[in-house]
């Protein structure tokens, strides 16, 4: 899916107003003064930044640390998350039982920070423990809950940030639900690289985070299988950034590319090619099986951009939509890639802003879904299923008046709406 790539005066504004801790410039008699905030300690980095739609309050995942902020960057109230005696190699983590593994300070890197509008409350995710999560009252940062007794309270393994999203959907009068994307830094037998949880409006329910679904046959996530590793020593699926439009949840990715036997587990992760996609599942679906993907990236003057850096969904103002020919109320995606394919973890410098539109994005996925479900082309889920796939027609029903007996055959593919049958297609 290759789109022009062309810096916009109004997408440069908004993916700055994302990204960037906003100041407070005063002009006095030729002087500017700003208004700044930093950490107690320079090590002490920010990691991520929100802002409440309603208040203009900044909440902040820090080092260690979790403040809320006014709009003039003025010190709220913060929150304390560590530094705290720890070690990657246990698990579960020493919290749940003694583990024999050398303890040591470790700071406390925020991973995770999304506001809960529905239940005015701050889901703050951290490294330690294997990526414990809090819920904080957004007023105050009071102490809601910290799951931490079952194996699902952890959802990360890795103290990279950068590599996790989550996305909350919120539910009128019931239960939402949060939707996670993380790496998995080898650990794919514990944590799986995308899954679905429950996010009950009490925060003292026993289900938090619980999946929403998880029997012996079927369950609320996906796992990276261990073929795959076996194939690709570096393999990760590391998650950029993530949101609900309509009715899907959508998250883009970075992953090494896994074509068959062109790869052994030798090989350096310098020498991977990298592949950026965008990832779409039904908001209501507990099994998963609508789950789609397909590459994403730009190309301009001939060169090619598939590293995704960073990506922000927003309304267009009336000359971009003009210009996208799309209304000022469409959701539109803002996203940042560097040069090549290679290189992920250190990429060149040479960068593109490039839009997309989410009805092309939408289209884009459909006439794959629709070539797909004719029997055309394949799943290219290699580095889910271990080999390719061949698409198979889709289900056609016939019903006999008299008996009402149907027959079908089968498919790998569904389209259109969350609620037509569906099968995992990539």
């Amino acid at each position: 899916m290759n789109f022009p790539a062309g810096p916009t005066g109004g997408a440069v504004l908004a993916m700055l107003g994302c990204w960037v801790l906003a100041v407070t410039a005063t002009v006095c008699q030729g002087q500017t003064t700003f208004t700044s905030f930093h950490p107690e300690r320079r090590e002490w980095a920010f990691n991520h930044l929100t802002v409440h739609q309603t208040t203009g309050a900044l909440y902040i995942g820090a080092v260690n640390r979790v403040y809320k902020l006014s709009g003039n960057l003025t010190l709220m109230v913060s929150h304390d998350t560590g530094p705290e005696d720890d070690n990657k190699a246990c698990y579960p983590p020493l919290i749940v039982q003694p583990c024999s593994e050398p303890l040591t300070s470790t700071n406390n890197v925020n991973k995770l920070l999304l506001i809960d509008y529905s239940q005015n409350r701050l889901l703050a995710c951290g490294s330690l423990y294997q990526g414990v999560c809090k819920l904080l009252r957004l007023d105050d940062l009071f102490i809601l809950v910290e799951p931490s007794h079952k194996k699902e309270h952890y959802l990360s393994s890795v103290n990279q940030t950068g590599t996790m999203y989550g996305v909350i959907v919120p539910s009128h009068g019931q239960d939402g639900t949060l939707f996670i994307g993380t790496a998995v830094d080898g650990k794919q037998d514990y944590f799986p690289t995308i899954s679905s949880r429950k996010l009950p409006r009490d925060p003292e329910s026993s289900a938090m985070l619980d999946y929403e679904l998880h029997t012996d046959f079927v369950s609320s996530l996906i796992k990276i299988p261990s073929d795959t590793l076996a194939l690709v020593s570096h393999f990760d699926i590391y998650y950029v950034y993530g949101f609900a439009s309509g009715s899907f949840v959508y998250f883009l990715t970075v992953q090494p590319e896994t074509p068959e036997n062109s790869m052994s587990s030798g090989g350096s992760s310098n020498d991977l090619f990298y592949t950026s996609r965008i990832v779409r599942l039904c908001k209501d679906d507990h099994k998963f099986h609508s789950y789609v993907s397909l590459p994403v990236g730009c190309v301009r003057n001939g060169v090619e951009y598939r590293l995704l850096q960073a990506a922000y969904l927003a309304k267009p103002g009336r000359v971009l939509a003009a210009s996208l020919n799309i209304s000022t109320t469409d959701d539109v995606l803002f996203t940042v890639f560097s040069k090549g394919q290679k290189q992920y973890h250190q990429p060149p410098d040479d960068s593109a802003l490039c839009v997309f539109t989410m009805k092309d994005i939408n289209a884009r996925i459909k006439e794959r879904l629709q070539s797909c479900y004719q029997g055309e082309g394949n799943l290219e889920l290699n580095w889910l299923l271990g080999k390719d796939v061949q698409c198979t027609k889709a289900v056609s029903y016939r019903v006999n008046t008299r008996t009402h007996a149907r027959t079908h055959t089968h498919t790998h593919c569904w389209v259109s709406t969350c609620s037509a049958p569906k099968r995992r297609v990539e």
